[in-house]
């Protein structure tokens, strides 16, 4: 065991403890009401049931059924304990557990349901089920002061718990941002003489923006087409797409038939919410009215220029494609978009180079953010 955990032992071994009933410790210990899945009628009671998943919430109701409050415990036919921070409905298979005089914490109570949840695991089943009814002279070891219940302890222990994890979970996260920022390649975050002087020129609109068909600059395919009812989420690694801004158009990660697959390395564009994207994988995608753009000049397309022509496609023809009246491959066939040129050309140098410094800029702050971060996860753990 590490600081952390040693910390906490040091406090549960510094406290007193004695056994409790429960019904020492809640004055209310109810069941719930039978309400069978047909009879549920949708709506925004939490109504909870025997199980672990999703801590045993297994529909939201609007049925008149007796409401638990804030602040109980509830425990299930299996044994399973779990602290409820609001008011819910209850199935007949389980246990509420609180008190209506006493004020326990949030923190106090999360106490109780994990001791609780300790003392039962393993001793419930199918063949052997919980009724609250039993549990009243149920006994548990409990913190005590002066030989009462050390509710102070209580709360404190949760507190310095909830502070390590959080610790942790920040020096986690920390470090994944560190790994992924030197992987692509983003830790350097100082412009070149080069990309000072391509935002400098497109600040004092020194940059030519020259007028071009967007199919004399790219092959324009329907992708293909996986309706969602047809895949199973997460079960491959080939990126699977929709019209989505969120994660860059990627919903779940998928197997499925390989001639379905698009060629990445292309703008990918949602037909009907004109959600533009760069697409560095191959992948599948959830609609044929969705369109691949691969730049013709292929040495040209790298990620940077087709970000910099993203960002022109999206103001040049942003404005004209709704949900209402949506892109398509007819339509796109006469689409124009201005890029930055040179000598006629598109041109493509000084979009790498834009996109580079504007990137640089973007992350620089996050980079800074993980370094602090970094250097006082060090100091901590050096202590």
């Amino acid at each position: 065991m590490g600081k952390v955990d040693a910390r906490l032992t040091e406090m549960l071994e510094s406290v007193e403890w004695d056994s409790f009933t429960l019904s020492q410790i809640f004055n209310r210990i109810e069941q719930g009401r039978r309400l069978k899945k047909d009879d549920q009628i949708l709506g925004k009671i939490p109504f909870v049931m025997a199980g672990v998943t999703n801590t045993g919430v297994v529909n939201y109701i609007s049925n008149p059924v007796a409401s638990f409050p804030a602040n109980s415990i509830t425990v299930d036919i299996f044994g399973n304990a779990f602290y409820r921070s609001y008011a819910f409905g209850a199935g007949d298979d389980t246990g509420v557990y609180w008190n209506d005089e006493i004020e326990y914490s949030p923190r106090a109570m999360i106490f109780l349901t994990s001791v609780i949840s300790k003392s039962l695991l393993g001793k419930y089943s199918y063949g052997s089920k919980l009724r609250s009814s039993q549990s009243f002279g149920f006994k548990i070891r409990l913190p005590v002061k002066n030989g009462n219940l050390h509710l102070d302890f209580m709360e404190n222990f949760v507190a310095e718990l909830e502070a390590q994890r959080t610790a942790e979970l920040e020096a986690q996260r920390t470090a994944e941002l560190e790994a992924y920022l030197s992987a692509a390649g983003l830790k350097d975050y100082t412009l070149t003489t080069e990309e000072e002087r391509a935002l400098a020129a497109l600040e004092n609109k020194e940059i030519t923006f020259i007028e071009y068909k967007v199919v004399d600059l790219f092959t324009v395919k329907n992708t293909n087409n996986i309706l969602s009812r047809d895949v199973t989420p997460n079960s491959g690694n080939t990126p699977y797409l929709s019209a989505s801004r969120e994660n860059n158009a990627v919903s779940s990660y998928i197997s499925h038939r390989e001639n379905l697959i698009d060629k990445g390395n292309c703008i990918f564009i949602g037909g009907k919410t004109f959600v533009v994207t760069y697409q560095a994988e191959d992948f599948y995608s959830n609609d044929s009215h969705n369109l691949c753009l691969y730049l013709k000049e292929k040495e040209e397309a790298s990620k940077l220029n087709q970000l910099c022509i993203i960002s022109c496609i999206e103001r040049n023809l942003g404005h004209k494609y709704s949900w209402g009246d949506s892109i398509s491959n007819k339509k796109i066939q006469t689409d124009t978009v201005f890029l930055p040129s040179k000598n006629g050309k598109p041109d493509y140098a000084y979009m790498q180079t834009l996109i580079s410094a504007v990137q640089k800029q973007v992350i620089k702050d996050v980079v800074r953010y993980a370094d602090e971060k970094i250097a006082a996860t060090k100091t901590v753990t050096a202590r």
